[in-house]
């Protein structure tokens, strides 16, 4: 049986075109600090007419296999996490064989997996457990995640982001699984959901799907809570891990669920919440579950009381989420990835508890034990790998009416054929891959910017 089970080597990649969240506040005449206080967000990425969910998933890819000089024939399952349907019978992962095709590999397991942003950590776990079953033939597992998250004008509009995260799965990683610890919660519920295919925009109920990401949260930090206690002989609060992640909408609601763990700790009585903090949280222990989703006053007492835990063990994890937005299924991997940029150095022994959510809905609470790994799969090399502040700092912000604009072609252009792309590449870095063409009969073309083009991918 294969030990240690884990993400050797991760990659991220999102479109270099970006707007700014306080300038977008004053295009649409939002209040000051709606977008950057109210939702906790600085910017978001977004795709023009070149870019996608699939070429993004190639550029995440092939750059993942070239730094870590991975032969793509040692690739034995290839499973693709997305809520952005451009096909609804033919998968991403079908789009990405030819990188492996070339190499003589065809024989790879693994299609999409779709529900919501949940679908990336579906695909984790197929691939992680198939590494840990009999199944296994020694080869690397691939995880992608990939989404483009847009909404119609309007108040969702900012919570918008894109990003593709690729990660490559195997035995002695340097974030391995603590397979045992792992809570989920699967319930029905019409918070987000997309029933309209003609269009991209997703119908939305805001108030139910905040209560729905909480009340999930609730349900799967108890049993995470129950099989800890099981394993380990003693009870779980949020001091037995040095780091949480969360699945990030927008900041504010990890800001909100992360004062949520510190309440239900409260509730038991958890040693490390002072007198004060007690105190403050006291007059709502007798709330209903119900009453206590609504109430603003428990809000705002367990934010303070949960702050400077907040500050030291969810902050570091924020970065890329507030500066590119809402990834969808690549959101909770993104977050995690700036804890590896922010605290690569120090993150050797430690806990991480990570926790997924789609709406619809499918939640999983589940946690990592961090190792420095030797090289190339190290902790330290998967940080310097990503190029984080190099990618972020390397953006091209646009004017409000430009990403208006674009966002309108883009509405036009979804789920249409015979068109050609701009095939402007004049802000892609060199080896991302981008759209040429989609012709008569929905065949999507791609091309390497730098390469020689060749027809389609």
């Amino acid at each position: 049986m294969a030990k240690n089970v884990g993400i050797l080597a991760m990659e991220i990649y999102f479109p270099p075109t970006c707007i700014k969240q306080d300038v977008l506040e004053d295009h649409d005449g939002a209040s000051k600090g709606k977008y950057t206080i109210g939702l906790g967000q600085d910017c978001m990425a977004f795709c023009t007419d070149v870019e996608d969910v699939i070429s993004m998933s190639m550029t995440a890819v092939v750059s993942l296999l070239d730094k870590y000089e991975v032969d793509p024939s040692q690739i034995g399952r290839l499973e693709v996490g997305s809520e952005t349907v451009l096909d609804k019978s033919k998968s991403i992962k079908t789009f990405l064989m030819p990188i492996f095709e070339k190499h003589g590999n065809t024989d790879i397991e693994g299609v999409d997996s779709t529900n919501a942003c949940y679908g990336g950590t579906a695909a984790l776990f197929n691939c992680v457990n198939w590494v840990e079953s009999s199944s296994w033939d020694g080869r690397h597992g691939l995880v992608v995640c990939t989404d483009s998250a847009v909404y119609a004008e309007g108040p969702a509009r900012p919570t918008g982001g894109a990003a593709a995260i690729a990660m490559l799965i195997g035995p002695n990683a340097p974030i391995a699984f603590e397979s045992k610890l792992r809570g989920s919660h699967m319930a029905h519920a019409y918070d987000f959901y997309k029933p309209n295919l003609a269009s991209e925009y997703p119908v939305v109920d805001g108030k139910l799907s905040q209560t729905c990401y909480l009340m999930a949260l609730d349900s799967c930090y108890k049993t995470f809570c129950n099989k800890y206690e099981k394993l380990e002989g003693k009870p779980f609060s949020i001091s037995d891990a040095d780091y949480f992640v969360f699945h990030s909408p927008y900041n504010k609601l990890v800001q909100k669920s992360f004062a949520r763990l510190v309440y239900n700790d409260s509730l038991k009585k958890a040693s490390y919440i002072d007198e004060a903090g007690k105190e403050s949280l006291a007059p709502f222990s007798s709330l209903s579950h119900d009453e206590s989703y609504q109430s603003r006053d428990l809000e705002k007492a367990s934010q303070q009381v949960a702050k400077p835990f907040y500050d030291a063990k969810v902050q570091p994890s924020t970065l890329i989420p507030k500066q590119v937005g809402n990834m969808y299924t690549a959101s909770l991997y993104a977050a995690f990835a700036s804890l590896l940029h922010n605290k690569n150095t120090d993150l050797s022994g430690k806990r991480v508890v990570l926790f997924s959510y789609g709406s619809g809905l499918t939640a999983t609470m589940f946690s990592l034990r961090l190792t420095q790994g030797q090289h190339p799969f190290s902790l330290s090399n998967i940080a310097s790998a990503m190029k984080i502040t190099e990618k972020l700092n390397s953006r091209h912000e646009f004017p409000p009416e430009k990403f208006v604009e674009t966002m309108k072609t883009m509405e036009h252009r979804y789920g249409s054929k015979d068109f050609v792309t701009s095939k402007d590449c004049s802000l892609l870095a060199p080896g991302v891959y981008y759209l040429t063409e989609v012709d008569s009969k929905y065949r999507r073309f791609y091309a390497q910017n730098g390469a020689v083009a060749n027809g389609s991918s």
